[in-house]
């Protein structure tokens, strides 16, 4: 059994400082003894005899996790039962149903215990005090280190660990037993040496007989019985000690034994009366000074600086050191970040209110072998002046020394690079005065006390200025642009930019654009950036092999996705886990700093790390494991966002024609949950659409685009999803893939009729139509029969668009479609209206809002109140259409369809103008303005011409005139057909 499930010398695990008074109920273990566990005065089932073993481990490590393969080498060695890992994850959840939630974890695929309270391990009650009974004991003060002792001695309840089986249990037992011992003979010498010999002779003689070897019990019974005046029996001693010796060991009694053995035949007169207490080894009081050196090129960061600073030294005048008590700073962030050279900076900073001296050492975290805090305090207590042959052996030992010498002095320990708050607890002083900065790739957030800093990437301004420093005021001037560049490619990461400027400042031959140029392939990027002995890969690959192997998965297949950040439950279906498992995941990457926390439940790659997972899976990775992730990821997605759809269109049957998938997707209950998932999720779901262009998953792909449509409707993501829909269509066309071509353009064609753009989409409907038709795909016919239809509105072709309508009416009835058929409906109404048969018109928008109703308040309803108030508008019916126009503006704010606010409210305009009220025609032309609208810049032309009309009736001629000069430059970059109308406006207006 190796060091990695305990440790040498008895250790406390995690624990912390509750923020509130203890409840009655606090959980408490005792290890120093039977193992046993208690809720208040409530003791708890421990379970079996295998099960107490998991539950001693796992105390006994202090806080960090044990691996399951750990577990059952402390729990049956070399020979494992078959079913160890199944009886290892028994015993765990059965003790998780005992204890306090939260305190028995798993994760990495093994378990820890955390969040004890206070005290709530009586071997941690016990180091602390023997901790103290060293530092009164060093300080003269024996009566009450004597007394501390005898307490500390008196958590032991028996054997420790008794009845406790396997080979980790075993040492130990042994280990702590000795540490007693240890404990025992400091106070017996403690007894003598206040002259309480004679109480101390029963004590011993009972201790020598139970451990007749022990040299160091029989020494201290020889000077007990000498002191009472027994002086025959303490040599009978002696010669019973060396008889034993002898014929057990074939040893001879230690010098120092002899050496007493001689004074008491000579009866040495020092050895009558207590000895004073040993001299300690001398301290020398120096001041050590091992901060290295800071950077000459250190680049901004200012904010940071002060935070730092001010914790540190929060007087501000260079006298604080630290304030009121011990000030604990730990900084982390991902590797290259530059943690090290804002903590040397800030260090440097600091060093006047710390005049006793700085400390520094490189814990080495990030590496496979990390620094023992043993061999850090033995060097630290050396650079403070206490000699080699002064500094115990003991972990505890050594960090008790080190509290005691630091006492009353100002220092500043930097720890750089730690593993974890376990690594660092000992290396903490202990007093007011003192500071620790510590950086670290892992969060501290079980470092009780300390102030918590995570460091970003440097701000664009910072990176540009670092590049600049190392490059040359003169180069970068010249090519500013390439410089921002690089910096970006760089992901403004301060060890990625000084290796950029580096080479570049090597390279005089070499312009900044050059450099750009090379960064810009993705897939070089990592190579290129390395100069020397610096790396920006080789600083990921130090975080990469510190992982376990679950973590090391989850790290490769979420680099894969290509969105900007990844829910939850994406990253759940990416790995194919139960969510709970995932965030475990999740959060032990964000820990590390390989993985960003963007917000609650959603996660996210620095650029530069996202390469580097990527590199990792496609060598870690078989090809097809990498393309089920991403499979399970459109699935997911497609699968939400279908779900979604049908929240919004009850019975639209487009839902039942969409490709199957194999992952579920989230369900929501109501509709604003789901339009908040939809919003939220659509910078990741259309890269992950585009991403599938050109593979056997681009029909799912196609699918969810067209699932997502209210994405471009909301004016949203109306850019980012037009960008989709064209590469889709190229990629569609490209495979020969005609049913996915169909649906891409037909997606296009919504797109370009939301901008605005009526004769680019008439293009696309009309392939997309050829397409669709060629292949039997009826429910894309009816959707473009529907778009070609209001193609022709815009272009006042109202016979053809009715015509097409009623096609596509026909093909939603026959699919049973009312959603479709519905909106169809209202579409016919306005090409009605365009033939002159208004009162058909009112009918039929009528019979689509009826259609509408009768599937509750969906956001669609919205469409069907909105054709109503069209037609009544015409109808002249305005007050009736503006109760509708109320309605549908409702319904369309509850759905965060802006750009359909913002066409209502222009038809609320019109409503007000026929209505002869310009003032509030006027109000809600404005509004139109500020919301946009369905149309783009064809529709914003038609408003303003609207409101030069309101502004115009209003009195204000110059305001109108501008408004339809506006409006002119839209329509005629458009070709808009209401050109001819302006600039009748503009001629017959007064000059």
């Amino acid at each position: 059994m190796d060091d990695r499930v305990g440790h040498r010398d008895p250790r406390v695990p995690e624990q912390r400082r509750p923020g509130s008074p203890e409840e009655p109920a606090t959980l408490r273990f005792d290890v120093l003894g039977p193992v046993r566990a208690r809720r208040g005065d409530e003791r708890l089932t421990t379970g079996s005899p295998q099960q107490r073993a998991l539950l001693a481990a796992l105390l006994l490590r202090e806080g960090r996790t044990a691996t399951a393969a750990e577990l059952i080498d402390a729990l049956w060695g070399e020979e494992p039962p078959s079913q160890a890992l199944a009886a290892v994850r028994t015993y765990a959840s059965r003790l998780r149903k005992v204890l306090d939630p939260g305190v028995l974890v798993s994760e990495s695929g093994g378990y820890a215990v955390r969040g004890l309270a206070e005290g709530a391990l009586d071997l941690a009650v016990a180091q602390e005090w023997a901790a103290e009974a060293e530092k009164a004991r060093t300080a003269g003060n024996l009566s009450h280190a004597r007394e501390v002792l005898t307490r500390t001695l008196g958590l032991w309840d028996g054997e420790a660990l008794a009845g406790v089986p396997g080979p980790y249990a075993e040492a130990q037992r042994v280990r702590l037993e000795e540490w007693r011992l240890g404990l025992l003979e400091s106070r017996l010498d403690m007894d003598l040496e206040q002259g309480c010999h004679a109480e101390a002779v029963s004590e011993l003689t009972a201790l020598t007989a139970a451990y007749p070897l022990r040299e160091r019990l029989r020494e201290l019974l020889m000077l007990a019985l000498y002191r009472s005046g027994r002086q025959a029996e303490a040599l009978a001693v002696y010669a019973d000690t060396r008889r034993l010796l002898a014929e057990e060991l074939g040893v001879d009694p230690r010098a120092g034994l002899r050496r007493l053995q001689r004074r008491i035949l000579q009866a040495d007169p020092e050895l009558a009366e207590p000895s004073a207490p040993a001299a300690q080894p001398a301290v020398v009081r120096v001041r050590p000074a091992q901060l290295p050196a800071t950077v000459p090129d250190f680049t901004g960061r200012s904010a940071f600086v002060r935070e730092l600073s001010e914790v540190l030294a929060p007087t501000g005048d260079g006298t604080g050191g630290g304030g009121r008590v011990m000030a604990v700073s730990a900084l982390a962030g991902i590797g290259g970040v530059g943690k090290t050279t804002l903590a040397v900076h800030v260090a440097h900073q600091a060093r006047p209110a710390f005049p006793d001296g700085q400390l520094y050492v490189d814990l080495q975290g990030a590496g496979p072998r990390s620094a023992e805090p043993e061999t850090v305090l033995g060097s630290f207590l050396r650079a403070l002046g206490t000699a080699d042959s002064a500094i115990p052996d003991s972990l505890a030992e050594r960090a008790a020394l080190y509290r005691s010498v630091l006492d009353g002095r100002r220092v500043l320990v930097l720890l750089d690079n730690a593993k974890d708050a376990a690594q660092i607890r000992p290396l903490l002083p202990g007093t007011e005065g003192c500071a620790a900065l510590v950086t670290s790739r892992v969060r501290m957030v079980d470092l009780a006390g300390a102030h918590l800093v995570d460091l970003d990437v440097m701000s664009p301004e910072e990176a540009l200025a670092l590049f600049t420093r190392i490059v040359g005021e003169e180069r970068v001037a010249a090519e500013r642009k390439a410089a921002l560049d690089v910096v970006a490619a760089c992901g403004f990461l301060p060890l990625a930019i000084r290796i950029a400027a580096s080479r570049l400042a090597a390279r005089r031959t070499w312009t900044v654009s050059v450099l750009a140029a090379k960064l810009a392939d993705e897939r070089r990027r990592l190579d290129e950036l390395q100069a020397g002995d610096l790396a920006v890969k080789a600083t990921f690959e130090l975080g990469y092999g510190a992982l376990e192997p679950a973590q090391a998965r989850a790290f490769r297949l979420l680099g894969l996705a290509d969105g900007p950040d990844t829910s939850l439950a994406a990253a759940a279906a990416v790995l194919d886990l139960p969510v709970e498992d995932t965030e475990d995941l999740l959060e032990s990457l964000v820990d590390t700093s390989l993985l960003e926390s963007a917000a609650p439940g959603r996660y996210r790659f620095h650029d530069l790390v996202r390469l580097y997972a990527r590199a990792c899976a496609d060598r870690d990775e078989p090809p097809g494991e990498r393309d089920a992730a991403l499979s399970r990821l459109l699935d997911f997605y497609l699968a939400t966002t279908s779900g979604v759809y049908a929240i919004e269109r009850p019975g639209d049957r487009l839902v039942d024609d969409l490709e199957p998938t194999e992952y579920p997707g989230e369900r929501f209950a109501e509709g604003a949950t789901a339009l908040d998932w939809l919003y939220t999720e659509a910078a990741p779901l259309l890269a992950c659409v585009q991403q599938s262009a050109g593979t056997d998953r681009m029909r799912r792909a196609v699918d969810l685009l067209w699932a997502a449509k209210d994405l471009t409707e909301s004016g949203a993501n109306s850019r980012q999803y037009e960008t989709t829909a064209e590469a889709m269509c190229d990629a569609t066309r490209a495979a020969g893939d005609l049913r996915a071509e169909g649906r891409a353009r037909t997606v296009l064609t919504d797109v370009l009729l939301v901008s605005g753009r009526i004769q680019q989409a008439e293009d696309e409907a009309r392939r997309a139509m050829e397409l669709a038709g060629s292949v039997g795909d009826s429910t894309a016919v009816s959707w473009v029969a529907n778009n070609r239809g209001l193609s022709c509105l815009h272009q006042h072709r109202y016979a053809e668009g009715k015509a097409l309508f009623e096609h596509a009416i026909d093909g939603f009835r026959a699919a049973g479609n009312k959603p479709g058929e519905a909106s169809a409906l209202s579409n016919l109404s306005r090409a009605q209206l365009g033939v002159g048969d208004v009162s058909a018109a009112v009918e039929i928008a009528q019979h689509g809002l009826a259609l509408y109703l009768a599937m509750g308040r969906t956001m669609r309803l919205a469409n069907g109140h909105f054709a109503v108030g069209v037609a009544l508008t015409k109808a002249g019916r305005h007050s009736d259409a503006l109760d509708q126009f109320s309605e549908a503006l409702d319904i369309f704010g509850e759905h965060r369809q802006r750009l359909w606010e913002g066409a209502t409210n222009y038809r609320i305009a019109e409503a007000h103008m026929a209505a002869r009220r310009p003032a509030h025609a006027a109000q809600h032309a404005e509004q139109a303005l500020v919301l946009g609208s369905i149309g783009g810049d064809r529709m914003r032309g038609n408003i303003l011409t609207l409101l030069g009309r309101a502004l115009s009736s209003l009195g204000q001629p110059d305001r109108a005139k501008a408004c339809w000069r506006e409006a002119l430059s839209l329509l005629e970059q458009n070709g808009a057909s209401e050109v001819d109308d302006v600039r009748a406006l503009l001629t017959s207006a007064p000059a």
